[in-house]
C-alpha cells in the first residue's frame, strides 16, 4: 500500500513496550518496501520524506532507532545525523544509514558523525532485519542502564545526578524559548528526630511514602520530582510561573499533612514538610535558581516549618 502521509502510524501495535523506528527517505517507493518488510516485526514505524521532517519527528517522537537515507534534497542524511548528535535530548538515538554510497570515505564520515551502522543499497532484507533487531536490543539495554543510573534506589524517583542534569537542561531551554521555570525545594521537618525515635527503617519508609505522594502529583511529563539528598526533595516545573508553582507547592504540603504519618516532634502531631519556591528570570543560571529556592526553604523552616515560602510570600 503506497504511503499517503509521513506521520501515519504504520503498524498496529501501540503498547509502551513496543519499539518505535523512524524511517527517513525522500523516495516513497523505498519507504514502501521498508514499511512492508519491517511491519512484520513487533515494532511501530513512522516515516519522513525529508531531512527537515525527519528532525521534526525525531524531536516529537523520540524514536528508538532511525533508519536514514543520505542523499536527500535540502538537508541530507549527514546533516540530519550531525544535528541529532548535537541535541542532548536526541543524541542517544541510534542512527543507521541506508544508502547507495559505498565509498570508504563516505562510510568513515557516517561513523564519525555518530552513526551506529552503515548499510549499503541494495541490501539483504533478512540481514537488515537482523541488524535492526540487534540495534533495538542494545538500545533497550542502554535505556535500562540509564534508568538505573538516574533513579534513587530508596524512593524510586529521580536521583541527584539526574536532577542536576535536568535542571541545567531546563534552564537552558527556558532561556532559549523565554519561558518561565520554577523550582521547589522541600525538606521533611524534624526528620532526624523521626529517625532517632522510630528507627532508620521507619525513616526510610517515611521517605518512600512521601516520594510516592510527590510523584503522584506530577501534572505533566516534563515535570520532575527528585530526591535531592537525605530528607530533601526537589520538584522541577518547566513553563510554570511563580504563582502556579506556589499553588502546586501548597498542594504538596497539604497532601503530606493528610498522610497523617505520626511525628516524633512534640510540636507536630504528624509529619510535615517545608517548601521553598523560586522562579528563574531571563539571566538566572541553574546554580542561582537552586540557591534562590534553597534560601526560600530556609525561610520556611525558620518561620516555623510546615509552610511554603517564596520571595515576597509570605510577607
Amino acid at each position: 500500500m503506497p504511503l499517503t502521509t509521513s506521520s501515519t502510524l504504520l503498524s498496529a501495535s501501540t503498547t509502551g513496550d513496543t519499539p518505535l523506528i523512524l524511517l527517513v527517505d525522500d523516495v516513497p517507493a523505498n519507504l514502501d518496501v521498508l514499511v512492508d518488510q519491517l511491519a512484520q516485526e513487533n515494532i511501530d514505524i513512522r516515516v519522513a520524506l525529508s531531512g527537515e521532517e525527519g528532525l521534526q519527528l525525531a524531536n516529537i517522537l523520540r524514536p528508538d532507532l532511525i533508519l536514514l537515507d543520505i542523499m536527500m534534497p535540502g538537508i541530507d542524511g549527514y546533516e540530519v545525523c550531525k544535528r541529532l548528535k548535537l541535541d542532548p535530548e536526541l543524541a542517544d538515538i541510534p542512527v543507521v544509514f541506508l544508502t547507495a554510497k559505498d565509498e570508504e570515505i563516505e562510510v568513515e564520515r557516517g561513523f564519525s558523525l555518530g552513526a551506529v551502522d552503515y548499510i549499503h543499497k541494495p541490501f539483504s532484507m533478512p540481514i537488515l532485519k537482523a541488524r535492526v533487531r540487534s540495534h533495538l536490543a542494545l538500545k533497550r539495554k542502554n535505556d535500562m542502564l540509564e534508568q538505573l543510573a538516574c533513579t534513587d534506589a530508596l524512593t524510586q524517583i529521580a536521583n541527584r545526578r539526574h536532577f542536576d542534569l535536568s535542571l541545567k537542561r531546563e534552564v537552558q531551554r527556558a532561556q532559549r524559548y523565554k519561558q518561565p521555570l520554577s523550582l521547589i525545594l522541600l525538606d521533611v521537618d524534624f526528620f532526624k528526630r523521626y529517625n532517632d525515635q522510630f528507627g532508620h527503617c521507619a525513616g526510610d519508609n517515611c521517605l518512600q511514602i512521601i516520594a510516592t505522594v510527590l510523584k503522584a502529583h506530577l501534572r505533566r511529563p516534563s515535570d520532575m520530582v527528585a530526591r535531592y539528598g537525605g530528607e530533601e526533595f526537589a520538584v522541577l516545573l518547566p513553563d510554570t510561573k511563580l504563582e502556579g508553582a506556589l499553588k502546586y507547592a501548597e498542594k504538596l504540603r497539604q497532601s503530606v499533612v493528610e498522610l497523617a504519618i505520626p511525628a516524633a516532634s512534640a510540636n507536630n502531631e504528624v509529619v510535615t514538610i517545608s517548601l521553598g519556591v523560586a522562579t528563574a528570570n531571563a539571566t538566572m543560571d541553574a546554580t542561582t535558581l537552586l540557591q534562590a529556592a534553597d534560601t526560600q526553604l530556609y525561610r520556611a523552616k525558620h518561620a516555623g516549618r510546615n509552610q511554603v515560602a517564596a520571595e515576597g510570600f509570605p510577607t
